[in-house]
């Protein structure tokens, strides 16, 4: 698992390889991920879109932005959380992810916070040796 927090806002996430969703003969590995936001603040915040860099073993990196995740905008009061799981294909057997949401305040003030860097690793990387 990865972890970060900012602002009293931590993010958890756990990938895991879809092996039955992937075909590595036609160059297509698929993840899911699993995401754990906590408020351990004291204000009341709402998630209001997000922003990932997804990038292959061969350097390529692919943004995403949005509003929400899973087609939600999350109101997070205070002690309370928010899980959702979503994916992501390759075409390389290995990857990382990393990137960050936008939450509001109720006084209406934006932040970022943090998405931890995760690898993307499969069974079907091969292992290097330095």
């Amino acid at each position: 698992m990865y972890t970060e927090t900012t602002r009293s806002i931590r993010v958890t996430v756990k990938p895991f390889y879809l092996e039955e969703q992937s075909s590595p003969l036609d160059e297509r590995y698929v993840w899911a991920y699993h995401v754990r936001i906590e408020n351990r603040g004291l204000e009341t915040v709402q998630l209001k879109s997000r922003h990932w860099r997804i990038t292959d073993n061969r350097g390529h990196i692919e943004e995403v932005r949005g509003a929400g995740v899973v087609g939600e905008q999350p109101l997070l009061r205070p002690g309370e959380s928010f899980e959702y799981t979503s994916g992501t294909p390759l075409p390389t057997p290995s990857g990382i992810m990393v990137g960050s949401y936008q939450m509001e305040t109720k006084s209406g003030e934006r932040f970022e916070v943090a998405i931890p860097a995760f690898s993307l690793d499969s069974p079907h990387q091969q292992v290097r040796l330095n």
